[in-house]
């Protein structure tokens, strides 16, 4: 719309983007593969990263941090539009960056994230403009 573009952080924030395909491939393949009791695991000696129960919470994510600035710029190229950015300064409770740890998901299922920033970006990009007819 032309409009400006609050950056928080002036674009020094990196993120862990992930690509949807990504996230689909992880989770189907971790309903295929249903987590198993740990044996092991005692409740006075708890392991945060296990249970009792046969359930497990995994992270599904690139596993690779990008800066703000550089996500921007990598959209800025694939839509061939140049982004009016409002920098403005980290924002109370934020943080500086944050990243998936998949080594759970990995060791579960076999899965890490591969779809590169560029290739995710022009893919949405693509499917946008022809869902929008831009």
């Amino acid at each position: 719309a032309g409009e400006p573009i609050p950056v928080f952080n002036e674009g020094k924030m990196q993120r862990d983007f992930t690509y949807i395909d990504d996230i689909i491939e992880g989770t189907a393949r971790i309903l295929s593969t249903p987590p198993q009791q740990n044996p092991h695991w005692a409740e006075h000696t708890p392991d945060p990263s296990g249970s009792s129960a046969p359930y497990s919470v995994y992270n599904i994510g690139n596993n690779n941090s990008v800066s703000l600035d550089a996500f921007i710029t990598t959209l800025e190229e694939c839509l061939g539009v140049k982004a009016k950015r409002q920098l403005l300064p980290m924002q109370n409770g934020d943080v500086t960056a944050t990243y998936a740890d998949i080594d759970d998901l990995a060791k579960a299922v076999g899965f890490s994230p591969s779809t590169p920033l560029r290739y995710g970006i022009e893919k949405f990009v693509a499917w946008y403009k022809e869902y929008h007819h831009v």
